[in-house]
């Protein structure tokens, strides 16, 4: 990993990722973030950073898996840090999913889902800004998720019946 592999990686995304609307316009956020922030893909930069994001379906695409967050307390998609031993943030997002649900053999697609921004008080203890880079992911059938250490709770939940609280990009 080095945090220009992950930095080449995200402006690659952004770039080749054509959203209409609100969407066009947080992508061009995101890119000019990139312009400046050479280590951005990485926790230590704490006015921000781009974080790696999986929206994980169902094998039949009827369900999509939740994790209830701890210190965000909302039901959100799976997803977190860029580390390491990632060399892309679609490396760093299937790490995530595989990490937080316990299951193998998930089908990740390497284009970008879409992206969100959100401010939280995360891992550097302070204020910050996750720049959230959203990657589809199927289960395969018969998948069970095992909750993990970084979830309050965990569960599938159907597409057209979400909990009040989920706050989730489905398209």
């Amino acid at each position: 990993m080095s945090a220009s592999s992950l930095h080449a990686s995200a402006t690659q995304l952004l770039e080749a990722w054509k959203p209409v609307g609100f969407d066009a316009s947080l992508r061009e956020a995101m890119l000019a973030f990139l312009g400046s922030a050479p280590r951005g893909c990485l926790r230590e930069h704490a006015p921000g950073h781009i974080t790696a994001s999986a929206v994980v379906f169902s094998h039949d695409e009827r369900e999509v898996l939740l994790t209830l967050h701890p210190r965000v307390g909302r039901w959100i998609q799976l997803g977190g840090h860029c580390e390491e031993g990632d060399e892309t943030v679609a490396d760093a997002a299937l790490r995530e999913a595989t990490e937080e649900s316990g299951m193998t053999g998930l089908r990740m697609d390497t284009e970008l889902y879409g992206a969100q921004a959100h401010p939280i008080t995360c891992s550097l203890g302070v204020p910050t800004r996750h720049l959230d880079l959203l990657f589809r992911i199927v289960a395969p059938p018969g998948a069970v998720p095992i909750r993990s250490h970084e979830s309050t709770d965990l569960r599938w939940w159907p597409i057209d019946a979400l909990p009040d609280s989920a706050d989730v990009l489905l398209r």
